[in-house]
């Protein structure tokens, strides 16, 4: 007789405003709990609904990872930088809740993050991931496809501990000219605003 083996139902698809909480509740376990990201005090779901909504204005993605019906994931990008320079460079970033680490699920959603930054025309990927610490998310990275760019040292304090940044780099197919990320600050020649 084979053994029973449990199987989950994992679907990465794009956040919804109701999945905040779930969004909320993630990030402020690394934020409380880890050196993982050197927020001190983890955003409120009102701050996740400001992120939430300029990534949806800049036609960047927001995607969660569901696991029988549960969001159990999240990854985002954001501006690299805020100068028209960087409009083809975004900054990823991707937190599952511990227990559903080990299992594929952040390697689908950083994939799923991946295409769908390509699709945007962002053409470069950067993940600014803290050391110690984030060795997990490192190899995590690397495994899509990121290379080691570069490190600040002692960059960062938390917990009394002081670490250090590690910069990797992905670079998509896209040649960065169509669907520049946009800017939602930025009005346009007889644009209506109210």
């Amino acid at each position: 007789m084979s053994p029973i083996v449990e199987r989950r139902v994992v679907e990465v698809r794009d956040a919804w405003p109701a999945d905040l909480g779930a969004v909320t509740r993630i990030f402020a376990t690394y934020v409380e709990n880890t050196v993982v990201s050197l927020a001190d005090t983890p955003p409120s779901r009102a701050d996740w609904g400001r992120r939430y909504w300029d990534a949806a204005a800049r036609g960047l993605p927001f995607l969660v990872a569901e696991e029988d019906g549960r969001v159990v994931g999240m990854a985002y990008c954001s501006p690299w930088r805020g100068k028209g320079g960087y409009r083809f460079t975004a900054e990823s970033s991707i937190y599952l809740e511990p227990s559903a680490t080990g299992r594929g699920t952040g390697r689908r959603l950083l994939r799923e993050l991946l295409d769908r930054c390509e699709r945007a025309g962002v053409r470069e990927v950067i993940a600014v991931i803290v050391d110690p610490g984030g060795e997990g998310s490192a190899k995590l990275h690397e495994s899509c496809g990121y290379t080691t760019v570069g490190r600040l040292t002692g960059v960062g304090h938390k917990h009394g501990t002081v670490v250090d940044t590690v910069l990797m780099q992905h670079r998509t197919g896209s040649t960065g000219r169509a669907g520049a990320m946009a800017d939602p600050t930025r009005r346009t020649a007889g644009a209506v605003t109210g």
